[in-house]
């Protein structure tokens, strides 16, 4: 009964648009594969060094259309400061929508397709979206956002990051 009314509690918060903040601790992020658009592969290996934002989206969901030109300012914020960011496309986005939305957005960072959904699997199960992972410069998810995050708030936590040695 409590696991309901936390689901239906989440639901309703997500459902107002307000992220749901949750903290994960400094557990270093899952082994994963990330094909990108191009078909290179990008590993959870690659992420270290740099301050990443991997960011689960669809382009099905309207929270993930309308906070993509934010996430697209903060990469460009952010960039030559050593921050990258990661959009993961879902396991049932059709690949052409993601190719489109990616071209005429002219999206500035790299975009994955969770062809099998084994990625979001691995990053805790991820079925709502957006989601969004802070990953520090040693590879480990410092932050877990369940829909739009406070931007705000959201590149204090970037800068004090990247200030890290």
């Amino acid at each position: 009964m409590k696991k309901a009314l936390i689901g239906v509690a989440v639901a309703a918060v997500l459902a107002a648009g307000a992220a749901v903040f949750l903290t994960t601790g400094a557990d270093a992020a899952p082994s994963s594969t990330f094909v990108l658009l191009d078909g290179s592969k990008k590993t959870t290996a690659d992420l270290k060094g740099r301050v990443t934002l991997v960011n689960f989206w669809a382009t099905s969901c309207v929270t993930c259309v309308g906070e993509m030109p934010k996430v697209i300012a903060t990469y460009n914020k952010y960039k030559d400061r050593g921050f990258d960011t990661l959009a993961v496309a879902m396991s049932y986005d059709p690949p052409a929508y993601v190719v489109n939305y990616t071209e005429t957005r002219k999206l500035p960072f790299q975009v994955a397709i969770d062809n099998t959904g084994s990625v979001a699997k691995a990053w805790g199960d991820v079925q709502l979206t957006p989601t969004t992972y802070v990953v520090n410069k040693k590879g480990e998810i410092v932050k877990r956002y369940v829909g739009e995050p406070d931007f705000a708030e959201l590149h204090r936590l970037i800068e004090k990051l990247l200030a890290e040695a």
